[in-house]
């Protein structure tokens, strides 16, 4: 905050939690703010949250260029690992970035050969962290994916070995349906499947569930096993609470040590946007809804 005044919600695209306070939460915004990419911490426990700090995402003293940060998950030694979404046209790679505590970026990991090679625009909207095990999600089909299904890609800290599956998506009634977040918690990966339509026209804005115990990755370049999916969740209700239209971009989720869950939509920096960011906990009846209740 700078004199008092608060910092704004803009164009969020990730979202994890603190991994000691359960009233802590950390995002990341994408290029709409080319010029700042940035790790916010947002306080939860007030109505409504705010955002309490911005920590730069620095490269050599500098602002770091050519990201487009679509998610954020802890390192487990106070730094964080962020997920940019490449588009070659334009020079921005594909790639994950470590930081430390104060958003220096310490570690570069680019996309191996194997994927490059079936390469499109829509990379990285999601990151999430198994034990030494990075699992990034692939916002759409690549070149070699059968239609209606996308990637879910692992990236091993340790060997530096790369192995993907495949994840199944509805298919689209109109224009596309994706990926745009991922998280673990309690045995599972935690996924944000939504289209890309507003208003009457948004069909599918949902959580899904895969079982880590039924996730078996191959190599890149060959034959990737099709996991099984859950829907556990329908975000439309909470869209549709707000009064507005139902926005296209929910693209943030997080899950708390203690079992509640937080999704944030982007405003994309309120261009061709109502301009409102949507932070929520999940409910049901009323009440936060307890992950610790959905236990696979």
């Amino acid at each position: 905050m700078v004199d008092g005044r608060p910092i704004g919600w803009g164009a969020l695209s990730g979202l994890v939690a603190d991994a000691s306070d359960d009233n802590i939460l950390y995002a990341v915004n994408d290029s709409f703010y080319k010029a700042q990419p940035s790790i916010f911490k947002i306080d939860a426990s007030s109505l409504p949250a705010k955002i309490t700090a911005r920590i730069p995402v620095m490269r050599d003293g500098k602002p770091a260029k050519k990201l487009d940060l679509e998610g954020i998950t802890t390192d487990g030694n106070s730094g964080f690992w962020l997920a940019s979404e490449g588009r070659t046209d334009k020079g921005i790679p594909h790639g994950l970035y470590r930081t430390d505590a104060k958003g220096n970026i310490v570690e570069t990991v680019a996309f191996p050969s194997e994927l490059m090679a079936v390469e499109k625009r829509y990379g990285a909207e999601g990151i999430t962290r198994v034990g030494d095990n990075l699992w990034i999600a692939i916002q759409r089909s690549w070149k070699d994916d059968p239609e209606n299904t996308v990637k879910l890609v692992q990236y091993n800290t340790k060997t530096g070995d790369w192995k993907a599956v495949r994840y199944p998506t509805d298919a689209a009634t109109k224009g596309w349906v994706g990926l745009s977040e991922i998280t673990t918690y309690d045995g599972a990966l935690y996924l944000i499947e939504r289209d890309n339509q507003i208003g009457e026209a948004a069909k599918v804005k949902q959580l899904t569930r895969v079982l880590l115990s039924d996730i078996s990755p191959a190599s890149l370049g060959g034959a990737l096993p099709l996991v099984k999916k859950e829907v556990v969740y329908d975000f439309i209700p909470d869209l549709q609470a707000q009064g507005g239209y139902v926005t296209d971009k929910i693209e943030g989720f997080a899950i708390t040590k203690d079992g509640r869950a937080f999704a944030v939509t982007d405003n994309d920096g309120v261009d061709d946007s109502s301009g409102e960011t949507f932070f929520f906990a999940l409910k049901q009846d009323g009440k936060p809804l307890d992950f610790a209740t959905l236990r696979p």
